[in-house]
């Protein structure tokens, strides 16, 4: 299913191996070829580097770039993909040898979790089913883009749990140290932060990823989304979650990063900071005191009814006009979470019956519009009609409670401890692969063959 390993087969040739040497004019004969092959191919499809053997073209550089682009929602330019260029390659290459050690270890991704990680995707950014497939196929980059990138992220997790292994198990008395250890922090403050995280190669020359996070920043600061960004190109394992760190307290962060996040205005995202290993860019969602922030939770179902064609305000089609009939004659009659949930399966689920994923919702943190539906709706009663470009979706409220978010309950700290380790065993691994691969770029690589 991925080109990728399609091209492994195809044109390992390209790169000489030590068993190779010992067949030097073997080796040879094969590296003339497909260097003449290599000059014959369209610039899209020309060799730019080998690791381990692995090729890696100008096409699979480009495909990532217009990904980017279209996951921002941003017009890029191509001076602005030339100064991406250096990170996309490095972030390309580092894919290359994560996806050579999920092979060695025989880790295998279905199909079906990759299927649900896109429509998770979808779900997040209000996307209908299948939207991010026609998007891609419009913009003209490759779905395999998007689906090894995928693989390499659910895989990599997969080598983390081997890696951690029986440490991965959290005791009581860890948990009981934790607990104690936020007591003793009870009054300080807390952050609700997100990461992009930029290793630095070299640390003798810094200069390129430095460059690199600033463009970066400057994207952000005109609105590109931060999660999506960082889901791109940071190289933490927050990625796999937007950059999203979650509530911190600041012994949890690097100091230079503390320094920044005390004083930095809410949403805005930071200068480049320098911390051990490369530089983070953050940005504050909230702050809190530490046991002391009450909170409106409410647990949500939701029914859709999807458009066949984008709304026209002004000309709406007969199956929306349809549609909006079916759903004012739903909010007479439906009664109760169990019959929205009946509701939206009959329609197909095209956006999820709970938006929540089992968990509660922060009333306060939603948009406003959002929030002043939610906040006028009796339990088990749907909302009027929301429209949007691609259906309409009714909103019931199943529960309400107040509680004290700031106190986290053992499970939440368990997951902290061991998302921290996890961090720890995914940065040494890193570290450990890249020093035993051989990787070869050309030396005009970082240059577009356009």
């Amino acid at each position: 299913m991925s080109h990728s390993l399609i091209a492994v087969s195809l044109l390992s040739l390209s790169h000489i191996t030590p068993a190779d040497a010992a067949h030097g004019r073997h080796a040879a004969t094969k590296h003339r070829a497909v260097k003449k092959l290599d000059a014959a191919a369209p610039p899209e499809a020309q060799i730019i580097g080998t690791i381990n053997g692995q090729v890696l073209t100008e096409r699979d550089v480009e495909n990532r770039g217009r990904l980017f682009a279209l996951s921002t929602g941003l017009s890029i330019s191509p001076e602005l993909m030339q100064r991406l260029r250096p990170q996309i390659i490095r972030q390309l290459v580092d894919e290359r040898i994560k996806t050579q050690e999920l092979l060695k270890r025989h880790i295998n991704i279905p199909p079906q979790q990759i299927a649900d990680t896109i429509r998770n995707i979808e779900a997040r950014n209000g996307m209908p089913t299948d939207a991010l497939r026609s998007r891609l196929r419009n913009d003209g980059v490759s779905l395999s883009t998007l689906i090894d990138q995928i693989r390499v992220q659910l895989g990599w997790m997969t080598i983390l749990r081997q890696e951690v292994g029986g440490r991965a198990r959290i005791t009581a008395r860890e948990i009981e140290q934790r607990e104690a250890a936020l007591k003793a922090e009870e009054g300080r403050p807390q952050y609700n932060v997100s990461e992009i995280f930029v290793p630095v190669a070299d640390p003798r020359h810094p200069e390129p990823e430095l460059e690199f996070t600033k463009t970066i920043i400057a994207e952000l600061r005109k609105g590109a989304p931060f999660p999506i960004v960082a889901a791109q190109f940071s190289r933490a394992q927050t990625a796999l979650d937007g950059g999203a760190l979650g509530w911190v307290q600041e012994d949890s962060l690097d100091p230079p990063v503390v320094a920044i996040v005390r004083a930095m205005p809410i949403g805005a995202i930071s200068n480049p900071i320098q911390v051990a290993g490369g530089y983070d860019i953050v940005t504050v969602h909230a702050r809190r005191t530490v046991g002391h922030q009450l909170a409106n939770l409410v647990t949500l179902r939701q029914a859709f009814f999807p458009f066949t064609s984008a709304l026209n305000p002004r000309n709406p089609t007969e199956q929306q006009k349809q549609a909006l009939d079916r759903a004012t004659s739903a909010v007479k009659r439906v009664r109760g979470c169990d019959a929205m949930e009946q509701l939206n399966k009959s329609l197909g689920e095209k956006r999820p019956s709970d938006p929540g994923n089992g968990s509660s919702l922060v009333l306060d943190r939603m948009n406003e519009q959002m929030k002043s539906v939610i906040s006028h709706l009796g339990i088990g009663v749907p909302s009027k009609p929301l429209v949007s470009p691609d259906g309409i979706a009714l909103i019931m409220v199943c529960a309400r409670e107040q509680k004290n978010v700031a106190q986290q309950s053992p499970s939440e700290i368990a997951d902290n401890l061991l998302n921290e380790r996890v961090e720890q065993a995914s940065r040494q691994l890193e570290r450990d692969l890249e020093r035993r691969s051989v990787i070869k770029l050309r030396p005009n690589a970082h240059a577009s063959a356009h």
